[in-house]
């Protein structure tokens, strides 16, 4: 019935000028969040793949898979721009469990979360500054993006976090592209809502300070799947979901960058994995048949490792998931040609 104070953290300036990145590292980010967003404002016709594990769980497999995207990259570059998922903080529906590298660095050991601050700020510089590959985080707690602000470049609102104030305010002063998810009970109002905050200017508190925001230009839809209200999961990847979102944002034309991201996993695929690839075939081929959907759709997440499935934490498969089950390598190498060759 009460709250321990462990240790105080320290704030993100001074994390980032102990932790500085070079300025190649900027050079390439500068670069990859112009290209990622010239996709949104369709001034590009290449298509984002935001894939990779569920969790970051462990640097050394964690860069094992982003070189592994890294020499996919260099032969799809004029069709695709591959987007490592460094997703190092885990939602969790009942609270327990697993929260993410944040949490615990050492998923088999006790919550640290200083070490977690570091561990996450070395593993998204590592991504950039040695493959020179954008990343993608998902914001699960608003008040820690400034630790990695200026080396993301692209960032997930989840389906628990969508409705949440905080998480919307904060997302219009952001300055890259910000996916907002379908809830989890599929109301797409919700999401068009926190679109809409997200690209409006606010003043609000943030971290201590009085802040003021411009509206992010980018901010956009994730259609993730939804759960009804008997526990099953209910896919809207289908053509008419496409359809009838293009409608939607029709009704708001002030909304600025229409645009969808179609996430393959989660309650599209009922967490299948292995029916990521059939998903993204299905919404290209959607593409191919309606210029209002082939206009939105700017390209997918996918959930991807070294090693089909998922494991327990401490089976020690190397490269295998401990959270959701993900798709393994030599699928998801197929996929990404197979995507890039149908576009």
């Amino acid at each position: 019935m009460s709250m321990q104070f462990i240790k105080k953290l320290p704030i993100p300036l001074d994390t980032k000028e102990k932790y500085p990145i070079t300025a190649s590292a900027e050079k390439s980010k500068a670069e990859n969040d112009a290209a990622i967003k010239a996709v949104f404002k369709g001034e590009s016709n290449k298509m984002l793949l935001i894939i990779g594990p569920c969790s970051a769980d462990a640097e050394e497999p964690v860069m094992d898979y982003v070189y592994r995207l890294k020499r996919v990259q260099d032969e799809v570059k004029d069709k695709l721009i591959i987007v490592p998922r460094i997703y190092t903080n885990k939602p969790r529906t009942t609270g327990d469990g697993y929260k993410g590298m944040l949490h615990q660095p050492d998923p088999e050991g006790k919550p640290d979360i200083y070490h977690g601050v570091l561990s996450i700020r070395n593993l998204h510089t590592r991504v950039l500054t040695e493959t020179s590959l954008p990343t993608a985080d998902e914001m699960l707690y608003p008040s820690n993006y400034r630790y990695l602000s200026d080396l993301i470049s692209y960032v997930a609102v989840g389906a628990r976090s969508v409705e949440n104030q905080e998480h919307r305010l904060v997302s219009s002063g952001i300055e890259v592209p910000v996916g907002m998810k379908n809830p989890t009970g599929g109301d797409i109002s919700i999401m068009m809502n926190s679109i809409t905050a997200a690209q409006h200017p606010h003043s609000f508190i943030y971290r201590g300070w009085e802040v003021n925001t411009t509206g992010n230009e980018c901010a956009h839809a994730i259609l993730r799947g939804y759960v009804n209200k008997h526990g099953q999961s209910l896919p809207n990847y289908h053509y008419e979901d496409l359809a009838g979102l293009a409608e939607t944002y029709a009704k708001h034309p002030d909304l600025l960058n229409p645009a969808v991201i179609v996430d393959a996993n989660h309650a599209n695929s009922g967490k299948k994995f292995a029916e990521q690839p059939r998903i993204c075939k299905e919404v290209l081929h959607s593409c191919r048949h309606n210029d209002d959907i082939n206009r939105l759709v700017k390209g997918f997440m996918i959930e991807s490792y070294i090693e089909d499935g998922c494991q327990k934490i401490g089976e020690g498969v190397y490269g295998k998931s401990i959270t959701d089950p993900c798709l393994g390598w030599e699928k998801t190498e197929r996929l990404i040609y197979e995507i890039a060759s149908l576009i």
